[in-house]
């Protein structure tokens, strides 16, 4: 694994939560990329043009999403942004508390009325009540929180939908997309919008936003007050392509995220999840065994691979010195295990976690 990701040889690395790493093979291709665009200029990017539409494809039937409701975008603000400006403004919004800017500041700042509820032991319940009580249109929220790691219960968001057919359930996959096997058509969600750069290790520039058909009515008349373009370039883009991909999409970006759900597809997602929940496991049992996780969140049926332990800085400078890289968010410690990760990885955590560094 080392030989792909040089990274690794060097570092301890437990922070895909913050940035995913790329493998020599995917730098090889994007260097080829780029000298043959340097080479070729405008032939080069008509000749490559059609792995925009490969990427669409591609992520689609790995995501379990109708291609013609999968929009490739910039990131996740990008996607989520431009969703929320097709949305009328009587919407009301039920967002969670702690949640990451990106889904909670545009709801805000765009007026939206909104109610946020708590994370903790009780948040299945604390939403329930919230939905009974605040009788909001749109739930919004991230699959996997970014600060505690905590994964929304794939049950439970069915359930949502089965009970609450009209609430829209709009999920940021960032944290989430790449590290499981997941298919949107059976989720219950209307919307999953998520960036490529972490546990897809698809680099910067890229995302994806995949839409059900309910939600794809609430926006598709407010994003009609115009005809569509005529022109040939344009040929084929409907009115929400042209909202959610405006522009020239970028080869480069795009591509390497499609290069990155081949070699993943290749390992196989099964694999992946499986070898992601094993070591994690492990690893919530240890720490929590030190007091650095609340009891509560063991007993969730299901888990992420994003913890937050809450360390003195001088663990965290210990840390640094160690050569593990993880993240301070919120106010603890984060660190996350993708399938690059090994027991030996967690076993030098835990010899720094206790003094025998």
């Amino acid at each position: 694994m080392n030989l792909s990701f040089p990274i690794l040889k060097n570092y301890t690395y437990l922070n895909t939560a913050n940035s995913g790493i790329l493998s020599t093979n995917l730098a090889a291709w994007r260097n080829k990329h780029d000298e043959a665009f340097v080479a070729n200029g405008s032939i080069f990017r008509m000749e490559n043009l059609p792995v925009i539409g490969e990427l669409r494809n591609n992520i689609s039937k790995i995501f379990g999403s109708k291609p013609e409701n999968t929009f490739l975008v910039q990131n996740f603000s990008v996607g989520f942004n431009t969703l929320l400006s097709g949305l009328d403004k009587h919407h009301r919004f039920l967002l969670l508390e702690e949640e990451y800017p990106s889904v909670s500041y545009p709801v805000i700042s765009m007026g939206f009325d909104h109610h946020i509820i708590p994370i903790n032991e009780n948040l299945e319940d604390n939403i329930i009540k919230a939905i009974d009580t605040f009788k909001p249109t749109i739930f919004a929220f991230s699959m996997i929180q970014y600060i505690s790691g905590l994964r929304m219960d794939d049950d439970f968001i069915l359930k949502l939908k089965t009970t609450y057919p009209d609430l829209l359930l709009i999920g940021d996959g960032t944290q989430f997309l790449g590290n499981a096997n997941f298919n949107f058509e059976k989720s219950g969600l209307d919307a999953l919008i998520g960036s490529g750069y972490k546990w897809l290790l698809g680099g910067y520039g890229n995302g994806y936003a995949f839409l059900s058909n309910q939600i794809k009515d609430a926006i598709y008349n407010i994003n009609k007050l115009a005809a569509l373009p005529t022109t040939p370039f344009l040929k084929g883009k409907d009115h929400l392509s042209m909202c959610f991909e405006p522009g020239h999409l970028d080869s480069l970006n795009f591509g390497t995220l499609n290069e990155s759900l081949n070699y993943l597809t290749a390992i196989g997602f099964d694999w992946i999840e499986k070898t992601n929940q094993i070591l994690s496991d492990k690893a919530r049992l240890e720490l929590s065994s030190r007091g650095l996780i609340p009891e509560w969140m063991l007993y969730r049926k299901y888990q992420s691979n994003i913890m937050s332990l809450p360390l003195e800085q001088k663990t965290v400078d210990q840390l640094a010195a160690a050569k593990i890289l993880c993240s301070p968010r919120g106010t603890g410690t984060r660190i996350s295990f993708h399938f690059y990760n090994t027991e030996e990885d967690l076993s030098r955590l835990l010899q720094v976690l206790d003094g025998k560094n």
